[in-house]
């Protein structure tokens, strides 16, 4: 009986063997019989859209501070409210400086009364002229002093300059105020400022290149992935590089009419960059390690060699090629992920303009 059981489990291991070597040379002659697909990249004008992330700024935004010291009495408005040019925002306790006010236009009520007195003296020359305009002067004194007071009042009211959105408060009502301490923000969202850096080759692009230059109209991105619904204009270039990114700030205007922006969001400004005989690829003949992309040049002994591409920028479907491959290069378009370095191959050959018009060329 045992030696039943061991003939049965020689049979099935020899079997299960011949069936595994069996199914290797099958895989084999398949990978042999293999006809892969190679192609050149394409030589072209075409233009692509490279994003920038950015800053977006209001057109304005201020703080609002108290310019008087004293008691906040009254806060008038609420956090994120928005509110017009000349409302009322907060109020400083103004009883010392009614006060001032008042006393001031007293001692000028005292100035005019001694002035018509001297006026009436020196008419009889009882007194000198100079004592007239000594009172003259001790009134318009006065009436300087009266003036000081009223604009001192006028700082218990504090009032928005502009139309804008209320930012937080962090005072609240019967605090002590020193003048000068912070009470809110306020920004004009009517329109936005999007900021972004731009590195010096591309700068000097733009600036030298007029016929090549990225547009000016320039589309924002918002964090949720969606563009925003109006298209901005690329407005100004700051004066100065970042001496350590070598980065210049670029700035584009965009319309707000929604408010859907605020002060201190993050976006990606997005822009179109023409570029002239440049080298195309479809994605789909690269692949990845740890962030770097690579594709298999088939040598003249149909080997195929890994090599490192830096990609300028993406379509859809395509890589615009910075370095790392010439035009007469000859690529693997499909199997990247059956093939390894240094194996030979057959294939046969497409031409690149076939390829690429199967592809999305514009870029959204």
């Amino acid at each position: 009986m045992k030696r039943i059981i061991l003939a049965a489990t020689l049979f099935a291991l020899v079997h299960q063997t011949a069936c595994t070597s069996s199914a290797e040379e099958k895989n084999v002659r398949n990978e042999e019989n293999t006809q892969y697909i190679v192609t050149n990249p394409l030589q072209a004008d075409t233009s692509f859209t490279k994003e920038y992330v950015s800053q977006i700024k209001s057109v304005r935004n201020i703080e609002i501070r108290a310019q008087e010291k004293g008691f906040l009495q009254n806060i008038y408005v609420d956090e994120g409210q928005f509110v017009k040019a000349g409302q009322l925002l907060f109020k400083i306790m103004p009883k010392i400086y009614e006060a001032e006010l008042q006393k001031s236009e007293a001692e000028a009520r005292q100035a005019e009364i001694e002035l018509n007195n001297a006026k009436t003296l020196a008419d009889k020359n009882i007194v000198s002229k100079n004592e007239q305009e000594m009172a003259q002067a001790k009134l318009d004194q006065s009436k300087a002093e009266i003036a000081l007071a009223k604009i001192h009042l006028s700082f218990t009211d504090i009032r928005a300059p502009f139309d804008g959105f209320i930012d937080r408060i962090p005072k609240k009502l019967g605090s002590l105020i020193d003048e000068g301490e912070l009470l809110t923000s306020l920004s004009d969202n009517s329109q936005m400022f999007a900021y972004f850096n731009v590195s010096e080759p591309e700068y000097l692009d733009y600036k030298t290149n007029i016929t090549n230059r990225g547009d000016s109209k320039v589309t924002l991105m918002l964090a949720n992935g969606q563009p925003l619904s109006y298209k901005g204009e690329v407005e100004t270039i700051e004066s100065e590089f970042d001496n350590e990114t070598g980065n210049i700030a670029f700035r584009a205007k965009f319309p707000n009419p929604d408010k859907l922006l605020r002060n201190g969001e993050t976006g990606k400004v997005r822009m179109t960059v023409p570029v002239r005989d440049a080298l195309i690829i479809p994605q789909k003949a690269t692949y990845e390690i740890q962030d770097k992309k690579y594709v298999f040049v088939v040598d003249k002994n149909n080997v195929v060699r890994s090599r490192e591409i830096i990609v300028r920028g993406e379509l859809p479907d395509i890589y615009v090629i910075e370095s790392g491959l010439s035009a007469g290069d000859k690529i693997l378009l499909e199997g990247v992920q059956k093939v390894k370095d240094n194996d030979t191959i057959k294939y046969t050959y497409e031409k690149p303009e076939d390829i690429i018009s199967h592809l999305r060329l514009k870029s959204e």
